[in-house]
C-alpha cells in the first residue's frame, strides 16, 4: 500500500534540512591546493586537499614538529592554493661555566698612622663561582643566552688598605679611660686624648654590646658570627684592657642588653633567638648571670612573652647600689633578683611603630638609687588612637617618697636620660637627654644635647649648635669625674661619626677623632 505525504510537510522537511545544512561549519570543497613548505634547510611542495590546515600539511610532508619549533603561519591556519609554510627549528640547552669574581677593594681611615701613610690591612682574594645559561637556538644559531642559576663555589676576600688620617686636635687630659668603637675595632684612651691604644682588631664587632667594667680592667663587646643570621646572630666576648687576647664567653645571641653588676665580677644579659623573619630574632625576656672571672653562669629570670610587642625585647639598668629596673613596650618596674620575678610599677602606652622594630623606654638611675628616670609616652590631645601619639617625655619615680614626677615634656622618642656620677657620697648630680629638634617626627628627627638639675631646673642646650646639624639617637655618656681647671663635667657624645667631648658647664666642645667611624663609646 502507497503512502502519500501532503505537500505541507514535505516543505517543512526541505525546509528543516537547509537550515541545519547552514549550521554546519563550512567546508571548503573543490580540487586540491598547492602548498610550499620551507623546513631544515630545503624547500618543497606538495599537493593538500582544499581546507587543510598548516599542521596537516607539515604531516602530510612527514616532517615531525618539536615542541619549541615555531611555524609562520601558525599551526591551526587554514591553507589557501600557493601558501607558503616556513618551519623554524628551535632548540634549547644548558651550559655551565666557572667564573673568577674579582676581589673588590676597600680603604678604611685610620688614625694611628699619619696623614697619607698606607698599609695593607689584609690581602684580596679571587672569588670563583659557577654559572648555568640557557641557550635558545633558532636553525641551529643561537639567538639568546641568559643566566638561569649562580653557585658561589668560593667566597672572595676584599683588598683592606689602611690610611692614615691623623689629626692635629690638640691633646685634652681626660679623668679615667674611654673605650670607642670604629671600624669593627676597639680603642682605648688612656689619661689623655692623644693617648689612643687598639685594644680588638679583628674588624667585626657589630656594636650591640660594648661597655667597660667600672674600673675600667675589662672591655665586654659582641662579635658577629661566622654562621648563618638565621641561626647565630652573634657571641660574647671579654678582653683586658691593659693587654691580653680577647676570650669568648661562649655568651650568643645578644641584642638589646648586657652590663656590668655593681660591686661583683659579673655581667647581666638577656637573650634572643634567631629568625629569619624580619627583625631577625624572637626575644627571650630572660636574663642571665656570667662571672668574667670563673665562667660560671645562673640564671636570674625565666624566659617570657614579654608582654606587649614582647617579641622585640626588654631593657634592664642597675642602680649604683645594685637595685635592677627593667622597662618593655607597655611599662617599666623593678626585677626581684632573690625571688626572680618581675614587680610592676608604671604603665606605658605602647608606641605603634607600624614596622617591625618596637619602642622602648629609656632607663637611668640617679646618682643616689634613689630616683629612676625614664622616658614615656604620653596621650595625645586630639582624638588619634593612644598607640600612634607622637608625643614623648622624661619622668622620675622616686622611691624616696614613692612619687612621680614628670620632668620634661615632649623631648621625642629617643631622649636617652643619663645621669651624672658625683664623687662618692655627694647627692647632687645632673642628668643628660637629647633634644628632638622636631618632637612631633621624633623618630626621623635629629637632637641636641641638654642637661639639666635632677629636679629638671636649670634647663640648657649645650651641643651642637642651633645653626648646626643635630645628633643621631644615642645614649650620652658622662665622665666619671672632672679635671682641674674645668667648669663642668665631660659629656662624651658621637658626631657625625667623631668622638666629642662637651663640658657640661661651659658647653666647650672637643673634637676627639677624625676618621669619621666612631660608633659606640663607653667611659669609667
Amino acid at each position: 500500500m502507497r503512502r502519500f505525504f501532503p505537500r505541507r510537510f514535505l516543505l517543512l522537511l526541505l525546509l528543516t534540512l537547509s537550515t541545519l545544512t547552514a549550521c554546519r561549519s563550512p567546508q571548503l570543497t573543490g580540487e586540491d591546493i598547492t602548498i610550499h613548505i620551507t623546513a631544515d634547510g630545503s624547500s618543497r611542495s606538495i599537493a593538500l586537499p582544499a581546507g587543510s590546515t598548516v599542521a596537516q600539511a607539515l604531516q602530510a610532508a612527514g616532517i615531525t614538529i618539536g615542541n619549541l619549533d615555531k611555524a609562520e603561519p601558525p599551526l591551526y591556519t587554514v591553507l589557501k592554493n600557493g601558501d607558503t609554510i616556513t618551519l623554524t627549528r628551535v632548540e634549547e640547552r644548558f651550559e655551565t661555566e666557572e667564573q673568577i669574581v674579582p676581589f673588590e677593594r676597600q680603604i678604611v681611615r685610620n688614625e694611628s698612622l699619619p696623614e697619607g701613610e698606607t698599609r695593607l690591612v689584609q690581602q684580596g682574594e679571587n672569588g670563583l663561582q659557577e654559572l648555568t645559561y640557557r641557550i635558545v637556538l633558532e636553525n641551529g644559531e643561537e639567538i639568546s643566552r641568559s643566566i638561569v642559576k649562580t653557585i658561589i663555589l668560593k667566597e672572595g676576600a676584599p683588598e683592606i688598605v689602611m690610611v692614615g688620617a691623623q689629626a692635629s686636635f690638640a691633646p685634652l687630659p681626660i679623668p679615667g679611660k674611654i673605650a670607642y668603637l670604629a671600624g669593627g675595632n676597639a680603642w682605648l684612651i688612656d689619661t689623655v686624648t692623644s693617648n689612643r691604644t687598639p685594644i680588638v682588631t679583628s674588624g667585626d664587632l657589630d656594636g650591640r654590646i660594648f661597655f667597660l667594667s667600672p674600673n675600667g680592667n675589662y672591655l665586654v663587646f659582641t662579635r658577629k658570627s661566622n654562621k648563618p643570621a638565621d641561626k647565630e646572630i652573634n657571641t660574647l666576648w671579654a678582653v683586658r684592657t691593659n693587654g691580653g687576647k680577647p676570650f669568648n664567653t661562649g655568651i650568643t645571641n645578644i641584642v638589646h642588653y648586657a652590663e656590668w653588676i655593681p660591686g661583683t665580677n659579673s655581667i647581666a644579659y638577656s637573650t634572643v633567638e634567631p629568625r629569619s623573619a624580619a627583625p631577625g630574632w624572637q626575644a627571650n625576656n630572660d636574663l642571665q648571670r656570667y662571672s668574667i672571672t670563673t665562667g660560671a653562669k645562673a640564671k636570674i629570670l625565666d624566659a617570657s612573652s614579654g608582654g606587649v610587642y614582647g617579641w622585640w625585647g626588654s631593657m634592664y639598668s642597675f642602680s649604683p647600689d645594685g637595685r635592677l629596673a627593667y622597662a618593655r613596650p607597655d611599662g617599666i618596674g623593678l626585677v626581684d633578683i632573690d625571688g626572680k620575678y618581675l614587680k610592676p610599677l608604671i604603665e606605658i602606652t605602647p608606641y605603634n611603630t607600624r614596622s617591625d622594630w618596637a619602642w622602648l623606654p629609656a632607663l637611668t638611675w640617679g646618682a643616689d638609687s634613689a630616683t629612676l628616670f625614664y622616658t614615656y609616652h604620653a596621650p595625645p590631645p586630639s582624638l588619634i588612637n593612644e598607640e600612634d601619639s607622637p608625643f614623648f617625655g622624661i619622668s622620675a619615680v622616686s622611691f624616696a617618697n614613692n612619687a612621680s614626677v614628670e620632668v620634661v615634656q615632649n623631648t621625642g622618642m629617643f631622649a636617652y636620660p643619663v645621669a651624672s656620677r658625683p664623687p662618692s657620697g655627694e647627692k647632687r648630680y645632673q642628668v643628660a637627654y637629647l633634644q628632638a629638634i622636631f618632637p612631633e617626627q621624633s623618630e626621623t628627627s635629629r637632637y641636641r644635647l641638654v642637661v639639666m638639675d635632677r629636679d629638671g631646673s636649670n634647663r640648657r642646650t649645650i651641643f651642637p649648635s642651633s645653626d648646626a646639624p643635630g645628633l643621631q639617637p644615642q645614649t650620652p655618656v658622662w665622665a666619671p669625674g672632672q679635671i682641674e681647671g674645668q667648669s663642668g663635667t665631660f659629656i662624651a657624645v658621637i658626631y657625625q661619626g667623631n668622638l666629642w667631648l662637651v663640658d657640661s658647664g661651659s658647653g666647650q666642645a672637643y673634637q676627639v677623632t677624625g676618621d669619621g667611624l666612631v660608633t659606640r663609646i663607653d667611659w669609667k
